[in-house]
């Protein structure tokens, strides 16, 4: 997190912004205006254990899933000084280097995909893994449970999740482990595939190893992965 600190803070110097007139306001969405009206209602910010929290940097948006929320206002600098110290000063801090980014023209996608877009993204993820990773066993890190029926499908997968609702769940045979077996399922796989909102919960450094290639996935981690020359997934987002 001090790295993102400092590579965001060299960008917003690059570039100039003057901290006395940027102001960040940050509010929680309502799951419709997260992700519309999707066709499954099994989504975790539908069952009221995340929101998105948006961050409006003078009109361009970046997004961030939390299990801790509130609304929030300052000024740009003063969220880049913020001490990291729980979920929701991470999820102000991260939807604001998205809407940062994004305002600057370096990262697009910063808004998550709605309606039909998770299903749409489910089509494509396939696709994208055998073309650049052929057949790897996959650790699915944060059940998605879209991407979680089309990788059983068409991989040997292992998820694990946080959500103690969702450990024990099924689908294609593939169980929902917990969150603890997260080392184990790192030393099996070929490929890690990880949620974004680790950047806002603090584990994300776990799922970086030089001894196996990592793709985050979704819209919480436009800005991280972009700082930190990672990999993304997030075909549908806009």
């Amino acid at each position: 997190m001090e790295e993102l600190k400092r590579r965001i803070i060299d960008i917003v110097k690059e570039y100039k912004i003057n901290d006395g007139i940027v102001k960040i306001r940050a509010k929680v969405l309502t799951p419709e205006e997260a992700i519309g009206n999707p066709e499954h209602d099994d989504y975790p910010i539908q069952k009221g254990r995340e929101r998105m929290v948006q961050a409006d940097f003078d009109g361009d948006c970046g997004v961030a899933f939390t299990d801790m929320y509130g609304n929030f206002e300052g000024s740009l600098y003063g969220i880049l000084d913020m001490e990291l110290t729980n979920n929701y000063r991470r999820a102000i801090f991260i939807s604001t280097i998205n809407a940062c980014l994004n305002r600057l023209g370096l990262i697009i996608k910063t808004m998550h995909c709605r309606d039909q877009g998770p299903v749409n993204c489910q089509k494509q993820v396939t696709g994208f893994i055998k073309e650049k990773f052929r057949n790897p066993r996959i650790f699915l890190a944060g059940f998605q449970p879209r991407l979680c029926e089309a990788l059983s499908r068409n991989f040997e997968i292992r998820t694990t999740d946080m959500d103690i609702d969702n450990i024990g769940k099924e689908i294609n045979s593939v169980t929902v482990e917990s969150s603890e077996n997260t080392d184990e399922n790192i030393e099996w796989c070929d490929l890690i595939f990880a949620t974004g909102t680790t950047f806002v919960n603090g584990t994300f450094r776990q799922f970086i190893t030089e001894k196996k290639p990592t793709v985050f996935y979704g819209v919480t981690c436009a800005g991280p992965v972009h700082l930190l020359n990672l990999a993304r997934y997030c075909p549908e987002g806009f």
